[in-house]
């Protein structure tokens, strides 16, 4: 009995850190070495991008013509609202700004952009300043997390792991070392995968994520089993009460 009792107990504590080995994040980041990590990083802006531009100056009627397209009025019964519309960066990177004509913003950082702007209104007015967000900045959170959807990121950064805080995080049964991130670059689609149990993913590329980025959280094991066995039992279930039914019809 006491032997049984010692295997039961050596079996229970071999599942429990089977267990946590795939549960934990980051393991073994104290032994380390973390100088190689992103610490700053800037989206850069792609086609289909959606853009507020904004410009002033210390003249603020000379900076108004640039700024008029870039919003649109809506007006209802009770009151009128103004709409940031934005300007779409197209297939080949370019906006349509006022005056400038086709602008080339494809490929550049946010602060790039804005150096690169502030350069051609300055040929128009004194010391122009520029302000430039994205309007449409969101990722796509997928399969076992709390809360999967589509979020819209205010702050044009986001790593994996704020978007999977932002969907409540992953399930006990989403796999924290398989997680994919597919990824549209110029109309090229790629993917990566990556194990959130390393302490790796601070020094990957897909660390932070980019716009639309989509992120896949595949079930482990024991939810595919557990699916597919609920699955059986419910075909199960209803086979044995149509059979039940047959047998009280002809009775």
């Amino acid at each position: 009995m006491k032997k049984i009792l010692a295997f039961t107990l050596l079996a229970l504590a071999v599942c429990s850190c089977a267990s946590s080995k795939k549960t934990v994040y980051f393991q073994g980041i104290d032994e380390t070495d973390l100088t190689g990590v992103i610490t700053a990083y800037e989206v850069r802006i792609m086609p289909n991008d959606n853009l507020n531009i904004t410009v002033s100056s210390l003249v603020p009627e000379a900076a108004e013509i640039f700024n008029n397209m870039n919003m649109s009025r809506a007006t209802n019964v009770n009151h009128e609202t103004l709409n940031v519309t934005g300007y779409l960066v197209d297939s080949e990177g370019y906006i349509n700004f006022p005056v400038l004509g086709k602008v080339h913003l494809g490929g550049r950082t946010k602060s790039e952009a804005i150096g690169y702007m502030t350069g051609l209104l300055s040929h128009y007015i004194d010391d122009p300043v520029v302000n430039i967000r994205f309007i449409n900045y969101k990722v796509t959170i997928l399969g076992e997390v709390a809360r999967p959807g589509t979020y819209t990121i205010s702050d044009e950064k986001v790593t994996i792991l704020e978007a999977l805080g932002m969907a409540g995080d992953m399930t006990i049964y989403g796999k924290r070392d398989n997680v994919l991130i597919a990824r549209d670059t110029d109309g090229v689609q790629t993917h990566h995968r990556l194990d959130l149990t390393s302490p790796d993913i601070f020094a990957s590329d897909f660390y932070y994520l980019q716009q639309n980025d989509v992120v896949y959280v595949q079930p482990n094991k024991a939810r595919s089993g557990s699916s597919s066995y609920n699955q059986n039992l419910s075909i199960g279930v209803s086979l044995l009460s149509l059979l039940v039914t047959i047998v009280a019809l002809l009775s």
